[in-house]
């Protein structure tokens, strides 16, 4: 589709945003006119894609442990993983229309497409109904319950943007959002919710409450001229104690879940690595400026990713695992 952005719209963006992956193809290799589309969706900041599909990938490894398969179900796997570049990139989308004024008064998003005027909002509008109509056609594959289930989560993420300006805590709203995938991934492989699915879901609600908390300690000075709210600015001084016991919670949750499906012992250490590299991250945090915090934040993918393999290294080894 052509640019439809006005005629006095910034020229810059060809330019990184500043948490953008440095050198990504988004920004040196797509077409101009496709730039602002894709930097709307977040395609060059994929750590958000990677948030968003880590729960589905816990529970359906969660799921194949309690169901004695051998590793969680390829395709739904697959599905996630589209699904979760789709939909983060259309909630992305609705998240900037609705703070498109707040955004231009803070430095790390005042170069996003709408606020800079790249994109109308009636263009991004558009965007973001397409990649809607596309989430559908993936969540349709699964089985009802499952997709009942993943229409449900709109209207968490349809109030999420409001909760930045009623609430100390809209990380509490973005984890209840984020997190969905740790129902999903359950439901889709036994066609109902049980407790180990409620209790990954919550371990993904408090982790996202403590790695977003990281993400906001870059914006605390602009987000109180702008009078946003935010956990880093709600607990201050005591931010990393906060983290800290929020991942507690999550390791605390998370391995309730793996005890109550009969985990063994590749789950454990899943659980182990998963705890071990959240503790790093806390003990970094005192001090840390934005680069710090943006690095911080981001090695969450990692931490989730360990969790993911434990879970299905334990489903494989009850099969016995490959020789090499």
């Amino acid at each position: 589709m052509p640019n439809p952005a006005p005629a006095n719209a910034s020229s810059g963006q060809d330019a990184p945003l500043p948490d953008a992956l440095k050198g990504h193809w988004v920004d040196t290799r797509a077409p101009l006119w496709m730039r602002p589309y894709l930097k709307l969706a977040r395609i060059e900041r994929p750590i958000g894609w990677w948030l968003l599909l880590l729960p589905c990938w816990w529970a359906a490894g969660l799921a194949a442990i309690a169901g004695r398969q051998p590793f969680p179900d390829p395709w739904h796997c697959l599905l996630f993983l589209i699904g979760a570049i789709v939909m983060r990139a259309a909630g992305s989308t609705f998240n900037d229309i609705v703070d498109r004024k707040l955004d231009a008064q803070v430095a790390r998003t005042r170069g996003r497409p709408l606020p800079s005027g790249q994109i109308t909002t009636r263009a991004a509008a558009l965007f973001m109904l397409g990649l809607s109509f596309a989430g559908l056609a993936i969540l349709l594959q699964f089985n009802r319950f499952t997709v009942v289930a993943g229409i449900a989560s709109l209207a968490i993420v349809a109030v999420y943007p409001f909760m930045k300006r009623i609430t100390n805590l809209p990380q509490f709203v973005l984890g209840l959002a984020f997190s969905w995938g740790g129902l999903l991934g359950w439901s889709a492989v036994f066609d109902r919710l049980d407790a180990p699915a409620y209790l990954i879901y919550a371990a993904a609600v408090v982790w996202t409450i403590g790695y977003d908390t990281v993400y906001a300690l870059q914006d605390i000075e602009d987000d109180v001229i702008a009078g946003i709210k935010s956990s880093a600015r709600y607990f201050g001084r005591y931010a990393r104690e906060a983290v800290g016991l929020c991942f507690a919670l999550s390791v605390l949750l998370a391995g309730l879940a793996t005890w109550l499906v009969g985990g063994g012992v590749f789950a454990w250490i899943g659980i182990a690595a998963f705890a071990g590299h959240l503790g790093w991250q806390v003990a970094q945090i005192k001090g840390a400026t934005s680069p710090v915090a943006l690095r911080l934040f981001r090695s969450n993918r990692n931490a989730g990713l360990l969790l993911a393999a434990g879970f299905a290294l334990d489903a494989l080894s009850r099969f016995g695992l490959p020789s090499l």
